[in-house]
């Protein structure tokens, strides 16, 4: 503790009082070694004396026990944001998990690098074998972390994170990497040594005395990617390590570049000056590979200190907040893709975010121009569709076509680098299609088409939403007045941070969010609020009996049972039990997605009691030309029927609908009159019993 504490010291320009101040505060709230952990690499990230102490803040829960200023508070709450939101179970709402965490993140930069802090504890804490919730986190840091730190710059963790996730989550490969890498050291070493001895020889002679030369292995993760990509074995690869030079200029850079190729043969095609054209994250430096006295490849990277210190710690966080505002710098550019995505985040749903964080992550860059030589930069994969819509929405919603250097293009093509790109529109234009969806690469032209449909068809999206989540409120047996009140709407509203019902039953009738989801948070509160005995009244956990809602588990109808979240099973529909810890059983359907990652052991045969005579739940297949009123057509029918919807899935393909329905019927004679009606309604095909 003393040693981080001097180290704090050490680093901010703190006044007596504030050093004496965050010294009790240490002492009075013992801090662990993950703290010590995390707030040393805050600090050799280089972020400012608030985040340090707004991590320590939020980790001990420490707001209203202290007075704290208005930076610090902001920055633990928005800290605090990014905690587990309970139990997830389905990819949807752990998708919509790591959307309001990346929304937290981004109202200020340093949380992200705090978070990346806590990440890299986290993943390299991890029990051997890790646990279900280890892997997920893993693979997160796989997909989105690591990728995230190369995007800001710090190359140096990305790589220490991707070699934690090839270590436990293929540890095999990784054990075998360690083990042939390592019969290489002494040979590797001997060479090291000898380049390095002419190296130090040709910065003798440029007279560059703050020059230092470092060599290092390379990351295990690295060496694998190379091995997967090109598909050779390890023997095959040969530049497992890599030399630095470090000087002061940038002329410094090219001088000793040309001094070493006057030395040794380069590769041919491995020179790479990301001096003259960084990567999009920043990173500057120049690579090239140079065969060494032993016939083998060697790597070598020159750079500048300054360079260098941003190659390993990134941008520089304390001087950018997200939407502060203020004049436009470097920093900001190197960062726009991250503020559309999240300028975008409110029209794309938690499935379209994620795929286009992803997107962005790790897709290169392109940059192309206006017929007027303005230049735009875009992901790798973008479309003529994707630069309509950066130029104004307008001309986006009115496009017909575009030209790449003068020839007319469909709007789907992809852009390369340096194309001159116009936008043809029309004012007869209907606006945007559903399969521009699946021809655009960015997070804003996905937002703003989307944000065509929602608002062209808002009301209609509303009445169907609000249906929907009325029916699913009766078919659990309760009455959606009571259970779609003011006070409950407004902590599931807080949820998904929407402002009026309107909203959430446009984003329900639209599918942005699923029924089920938004009920059972409702259905929830509702229980919460009115403290109904579980016993008896809970709606997902009761204590069965032979009824028409009774569930058989391994012939007892007598077990505390709870209905699972992420598949709905109904009444009829074949089923399995999980013995939950402390919780019962819960019940899914035998096909459930999820059951692959329960304890197999755990599982148990579970039957649906009795069902009364009459009592039948019909499948219909309904194929439909596009049509975005259809779902609110057929919710409205079946209601009107007063008939139960179970459930309904939509799927879209060649420009037609699917949908799967499932409708509790009490009489055999009302299949037909449901097939009949459904049959009326506009742009339906066919309508069959599955």
């Amino acid at each position: 503790m003393n040693k981080i504490i001097e180290k704090i010291n050490n680093s901010f320009n703190l006044s007596a009082e504030d050093k004496d101040f965050f010294n009790r505060l240490f002492e009075e709230n013992n801090p662990s070694q993950k703290d010590e952990e995390i707030i040393n690499n805050l600090i050799d990230y280089k972020l400012d004396y608030s985040s340090v102490l707004a991590y320590f803040v939020d980790e001990h829960n420490l707001i209203g026990k202290h007075t704290f200023n208005n930076d610090v508070v902001s920055l633990a709450q928005n800290l605090n944001a990014l905690k587990d939101y309970g139990d997830v179970i389905t990819r949807q709402e752990e998708d919509e998990v790591l959307r309001k965490q990346f929304i937290a993140m981004c109202k200020d930069i340093r949380v992200i690098v705090i978070k990346l802090c806590q990440v890299l504890y986290d993943a390299n804490h991890c029990d051997i074998p890790p646990t279900q919730k280890q892997r997920e986190l893993l693979l997160n840091v796989r997909n989105i972390y690591a990728p995230l730190a190369e995007r800001l710059g710090f190359n140096s963790l990305k790589s220490t994170l991707e070699d934690l996730c090839l270590k436990n989550l293929d540890p095999e490969i990784y054990k075998s990497l360690e083990e042939n890498v390592l019969l290489k050291k002494e040979e590797n070493a001997k060479q090291i040594e000898l380049t390095k001895s002419r190296f130090e020889k040709i910065l003798q002679e440029l007279g560059l005395k703050n020059a230092i030369i470092t060599s290092r292995q390379k990351h295990f993760s690295s060496v694998y990617k190379k091995i997967k990509q090109k598909n050779v074995n390890l023997a095959q690869i040969y530049d497992l390590v890599a030399m630095r030079i470090i000087v002061d200029t940038v002329e410094q850079c090219y001088a000793v570049l040309g001094k070493i190729h006057g030395i040794y043969r380069p590769m041919e095609g491995r020179f790479k000056d990301y001096i003259a054209s960084p990567k999009p994250n920043g990173y500057q430096s120049l690579h090239t590979t140079i065969i060494v006295e032993n016939e083998r490849p060697l790597e070598v990277q020159i750079r500048t200190h300054e360079m260098h210190k941003n190659a390993e710690f990134g941008v520089d966080v304390a001087h950018w907040v997200y939407k502060e505002k203020r004049k436009t710098t470097d920093l900001d550019k190197k960062l726009s893709w991250l503020r559309e995505i999240m300028d975008a985040s409110s029209n794309l749903s938690p499935e379209e975010f994620v795929e286009t964080l992803k997107t962005n992550l790790y897709s290169g860059r392109i940059f192309v121009q206006t017929p007027k030589g303005k230049v735009l930069e875009f992901p790798d994969g973008a479309t003529v569709l994707d630069f309509a819509y950066a130029i104004h929405t307008d001309i986006g919603n009115s496009c017909i076509g575009g030209k790449i250097s003068g020839k007319m293009v469909p709007l789907s093509t992809k852009l390369s680098n340096n194309d001159i790109v116009e936008i043809i529109t029309s004012p007869n234009s209907k606006g945007p299609s559903r399969d521009w969806l699946s021809m655009v690469k960015t997070a804003g032209a996905r937002s703003k088409i989307n944000s065509f449909f929602k608002h062209e068809l808002k009301e209609e999206y509303i009445k169907t939403g609000k249906t929907m989540i009325e029916l699913a409120i009766k078919n659990k047996g309760l009455q959606p007045t009571k259970v779609m009140t003011d006070e409950i709407f407004e902590k599931v509203l807080y949820y998904y941070a929407f402002n009026t019902p309107d909203e959430l039953y446009a984003t329900v009738g639209y599918g942005s969010i699923t029924t089920t989801q938004v009920v059972n948070k409702l259905v929830r509160e509702y229980e919460r609020l009115n403290n109904q005995d579980i016993q008896t009244s809970r709606v997902n956990a009761v204590v069965v009996k032979k009824n028409k809602d009774g569930v058989l588990v391994d012939g007892d109808s007598g077990m505390l049972i709870r209905f699972a979240g992420c598949c709905t099973p109904i009444l009829g529909e074949s089923i399995v039990g999980y013995i939950s810890r402390g919780r019962g059983v819960t019940i899914h359907k035998s096909t459930c997605q999820n059951l692959r990652y329960l304890e197999q052991e755990r599982l148990i045969k579970a039957d649906w009691a009795d069902m009364p005579s009459g009592y039948k739940v019909i499948e219909l297949n309904v194929v439909a030309n596009e049509d975005d009123r259809l779902i609110s057509n057929i919710s409205l029918l079946i209601a009107n029927l007063h008939f139960g919807i179970m459930s309904l899935e939509t799927k879209r393909s060649l420009n037609r609908i699917i949908c799967d329905i499932k409708i509790k019927i009490s009489n055999p004679a009302d299949k037909d009159k449901i097939l009949a009606e459904i049959k009326k309604i506009n742009n339906v095909l066919e309508v069959n019993e599955k």
